[in-house]
């Protein structure tokens, strides 16, 4: 997370045109969503409440934890899209918009920070 705030730091056009900073953004990014859906799986497949069905895809193992009283809906649904910045990251390459990888730097930012803050909380229960 820090190594993306100091990256947040440039602006689209500095990041855009230094393929460096570009490359890092994105694997920083895809890096930071697939762990969270990597924990979240662990989360549910650990979880005592046998009622938990396994997600059927990534966005839902976002939503799974709501389930289980780690975060609320409204949040679950915020940081859920980030799957869709993780799908761009990884499949869409060849046709992929910028603005949009350099706009999702905020919302990643934002959302994990609090997703660190959620989990800590629940793993400490």
């Amino acid at each position: 997370m820090i190594k993306l705030s100091d990256l947040a730091k440039y602006t689209i056009d500095e990041v855009a045109k230094d393929f460096v900073k570009q490359a890092a953004v994105e694997r920083i990014l895809e890096r930071i969503i697939a762990r969270a859906i990597d924990i979240n799986q662990h989360i549910v497949a650990e979880s005592e409440k046998k009622n938990i069905s396994a997600p059927k895809d990534y966005k839902e193992t976002f939503t799974a934890l709501v389930d289980l009283g780690v975060y609320d809906k409204n949040f679950a649904e915020e940081i859920s899209k980030s799957v869709g910045t993780r799908n761009m990251l990884a499949h869409e390459y060849d046709k992929m918009d910028y603005s949009k990888v350099y706009n999702s730097m905020g919302d990643c930012l934002r959302d994990y920070n609090k997703y660190c803050e959620y989990i800590l909380k629940f793993l400490e229960k």
